[in-house]
């Protein structure tokens, strides 16, 4: 059991981010090898999602959609709850720069984690197989719900412009790479592992950040943010998790979910991606327009992981429940860091 108890550590990715944003500090990339570098993310982030496809299996997908409630529950705290916590926000725009307080909002839209959330749910011996499923969904459906959300909530003040060019954007770098991997699995599932998935999945992440901060310092954008409003984002952050992981098990609870649905509904609704938010921001705004926008998500990201972890953590402590719990690991002491998932969202 004690083997299952992690302390929370900080994420490899927020450290090659935090490298990242620091060399776009010292050493920003201009001109044009800026658009060279520009290129060179765009081709990351298709090669990100050909992988992604290449590891998702259909045959598990369609096999664990059995179990719709579960999956209609994780998607309306993702897609529902989270998008109308970013509309509740809007009259507090003014406590935060403009590019700030679009990032809070933005970070409200994107889809769940996957390979965390389903750390997360085993950890705390939930409904493994639901969590891979649902979490999965999340990720391909915010291919098209995202922009669809931010073109709906975050046009309306005129500070965001998002026409319907970006479902075409969208569909050229990520739904054909993906559908491409889909169509290559059966030779290259082999080929692209765990963690050669990690490897494209934070090369290309960190890649976004440098050419994104890298034009927000030729903008000078941090002259528009102060450490105060840093603070604001942190505290913000540990509200809204706070909250959403008491609202998912307390919704979980009343509708009649079992204890393995619901922690796999708490861990699953209550998270946002970095993988797959990022890229998509790239995507739908342009790196050189980022700016201030990302910065929400990234601080989430890493206070999200931390907050879930302690609280994994501690339902792994606590006592077994006698209730059968569906959809776990095989092996109960099976580690956490490889779950049976066949995507590669983070």
């Amino acid at each position: 059991m004690l083997s299952r108890i992690r302390r929370p550590r900080l994420d490899p990715l927020i450290v090659l981010i935090l490298l990242a944003v620091l060399l776009a500090a010292l050493l920003p990339v201009r001109g044009e090898a800026a658009t060279v570098f520009s290129v060179a993310t765009k081709l990351a982030i298709a090669l990100l999602f050909f992988v992604y496809g290449a590891r998702l299996s259909p045959t598990e997908a369609l096999a664990g959609l059995r179990h719709w409630r579960l999956h209609t529950a994780i998607l309306a705290f993702t897609y529902v709850v989270f998008p109308l916590i970013g509309v509740a926000l809007m009259p507090f725009e003014h406590l935060f720069p403009t590019g700030l307080f679009l990032g809070i909002v933005y970070l409200t839209l994107v889809p769940s984690t996957v390979q965390s959330s389903v750390a997360f749910t085993s950890i705390a011996r939930g409904n493994v197989a639901g969590a891979i499923i649902s979490a999965s969904a999340s990720n391909l459906l915010g291919v098209v719900l995202t922009p669809i959300l931010v073109m709906l909530l975050m046009s309306q003040g005129g500070h965001v412009h998002v026409s319907g060019q970006v479902f075409l954007d969208i569909a050229v770098q990520l739904l054909l790479p993906f559908l491409l991997g889909q169509l290559a699995r059966p030779w290259i599932r082999s080929i692209v592992s765990h963690s050669a998935t990690k490897i494209i999945d934070r090369g290309s992440i960190t890649m976004v950040v440098y050419s994104a901060f890298s034009a927000g310092m030729e903008e000078g954008i941090w002259s528009r943010v102060t450490p105060l409003d840093l603070i604001g984002v942190v505290l913000f952050s540990v509200v809204l998790v706070a909250f959403m992981l008491w609202l998912t098990r307390f919704g979980a609870q009343r509708l009649g979910f079992n204890r393995a649905d619901t922690l796999a509904i708490q861990f699953c609704g209550t998270k946002k991606s970095l993988a797959t938010g990022l890229p998509m921001a790239a995507v739908i705004f342009g790196t050189g327009e980022l700016g201030l926008l990302i910065l929400p998500l990234m601080i989430f990201h890493q206070i999200q992981l931390m907050m879930c972890a302690a609280l994994a953590s501690h339902y792994a402590a606590g006592k077994p429940e006698s209730e059968p719990v569906a959809g776990r690991l095989t092996e109960p002491d099976a580690p956490p860091d490889s779950p049976p998932f066949p995507g590669g969202f983070t």
